[in-house]
């Protein structure tokens, strides 16, 4: 139904400490569980079949690697467990609640400590040979301009290694939650954005992109990211959910 019950909050520290939380957590419900549904930071193994199914990968955060998350669940729970990334959880909500609702089609994209991308079409959320990862697409880097390298430690400068949170703060010295209106780290940071989501638009056409993340939370970055889109899109892609109003 949507309705929440219960919510808590916890800083991500080390895999035994972090699931430890999480379980006690759904330990200390007053309800009966039927099966629990996992949204996590990857990348991580979607594939039933394989032997590492419900793992963590190959993260970029420190200590995470090769976790099995859905097999911590299901030891202690002994229940059905839902296991996707956190993108995809979201993008899924948002169509069952939130802003795609009604919707054949939507893209989510966080854009916070990470970047990252679920896509919905009909109600099924997008997965194939792994699941996808639009935060390490690469996008045009003029370095004279922008000399910052990137923090990616897998492609340096990725969308994510260039316009998440610590890249950001890594270019310009401070958290973008403290930067002003008026710093030009605004302009660029919307110019990475809007050349991903014209990448996005042209493969993908979703009727809806959600933009979600702390960064985003910075309000008056979104008419700066429709302006570069539609210049970058040049006229090519015309319909009123592009060219109109944004909220």
């Amino acid at each position: 139904s949507g309705n929440i019950i219960s919510e808590t909050r916890f800083p991500t520290t080390t895999p035994g400490e972090t699931l430890d939380q999480a379980i006690s957590f759904f330990r200390n419900l007053d309800v009966s569980l039927s099966g629990i549904g996992i949204a996590c930071f990857g990348p991580v193994d979607l594939n039933k079949n394989s032997r590492t199914y419900g793992y963590i990968t190959s993260t970029p955060k420190p200590g995470w690697e090769n976790t099995d998350v859905v097999g911590r669940f299901k030891d202690v729970f002994g229940i059905p467990v839902g296991f996707d990334t956190d993108v995809n959880g979201a993008a899924l909500g948002e169509g069952r609640w939130g802003a795609a609702r009604e919707l054949n089609t939507h893209l989510y994209i966080t854009i916070g400590t990470g970047i990252g991308g679920g896509f919905v079409a009909n109600g099924n959320i997008l997965h194939g040979l792994v699941h996808p990862e639009m935060g390490h697409i690469l996008l045009p880097h003029d370095r004279e301009r922008d000399p910052y390298e990137g923090f990616c430690p897998f492609h340096q400068d990725c969308f994510e290694g260039l316009a998440a949170g610590p890249a950001i703060e890594g270019r310009w010295g401070e958290k973008a939650e403290s930067l002003p209106v008026n710093h030009p780290a605004w302009e660029l940071e919307a110019e990475y954005i809007a050349a991903a989501l014209h990448i996005f638009l042209c493969t993908l056409s979703p009727q809806k992109v959600i933009l979600g993340g702390g960064v985003m939370k910075q309000h008056h970055i979104l008419p700066i990211v429709h302006r570069q889109l539609l210049e970058s899109l040049n006229g090519y892609i015309q319909h009123p959910v592009v060219t109109g109003e944004i909220s």
